[in-house]
């Protein structure tokens, strides 16, 4: 049985881009989704990531290992750090889908604009990106920005207005940046909605799905 390329996600909603997304850039990948809402519903309540939830997508990501998982990517910003440590002393190949983005934003230049619909997605990829910042020697100065209207939309099921209230966001403050970063895998759909916004607008999905087939090829 051919190894897979796993996704551990925290919304549902997200089974379908990925998979097109594979299909997309190499349909030959077997692929599997994990779903997990709890996941992300636990790191909102406590406002942070505790040792127990990092416990439990540690956890997570074990079984999906070794349920013939070559690579996991978690999609989800907010748990998507603990699950990359989860097994890097294993040196198994774990992913967090935002980290391209991130290495793509800090190459633009150094005003990036941190755009989220969750409160809890904002320290974890101001987190990534300053890391990549500092690895590759780069000063960064980032802007955060809450989209506070979005979410509801988001829950209630309504995409195309979550996405517009992103895009209007947006629009209010890109002026004061040189790039901006999507933090949460949802809001990708926002960028085609502001073809007004000169400066690049970076989403996760689909530099993170390219960044998974390298890694599932090296890992098999």
């Amino acid at each position: 049985m051919a190894k897979t390329l796993t996704f551990l996600h925290t919304s549902p909603v997200h089974i379908a881009t990925f998979t097109r997304l594979l299909a997309q850039t190499d349909p030959v990948i077997p692929i599997r989704h994990i779903v997990d809402p709890s996941l992300l519903d636990e790191a909102r309540a406590a406002g942070h990531i505790t040792p127990q939830l990092a416990q439990r997508v540690a956890d997570t990501v074990r079984t999906a290992l070794q349920n013939d998982a070559a690579v996991v990517v978690c999609t989800c910003s907010t748990i998507g750090g603990c699950a990359e440590q989860a097994h890097q002393a294993a040196g198994a190949a774990v992913l967090r889908v935002d980290r391209a983005m991130a290495e793509a934003a800090v190459a633009v230049g150094p005003r990036i604009i941190l755009a989220a619909t969750l409160s809890s997605t904002l320290a974890p990829t101001r987190e990534l990106l300053l890391e990549v910042a500092l690895q590759a020697g780069q000063l960064v100065v980032i802007t955060e920005v809450l989209c506070e209207e979005a979410w509801s939309r988001f829950e209630a099921g309504d995409h195309d207005g979550y996405l517009e209230e992103i895009a209007k966001v947006l629009r209010q403050v890109a002026h004061t940046g040189d790039v901006i970063v999507l933090a949460q895998a949802s809001m990708a759909g926002a960028a085609e909605r502001s073809p007004d916004i000169a400066i690049p607008i970076l989403s996760s999905p689909e530099l993170g799905v390219q960044a998974a087939v390298a890694a599932y090829y090296a890992a098999t």
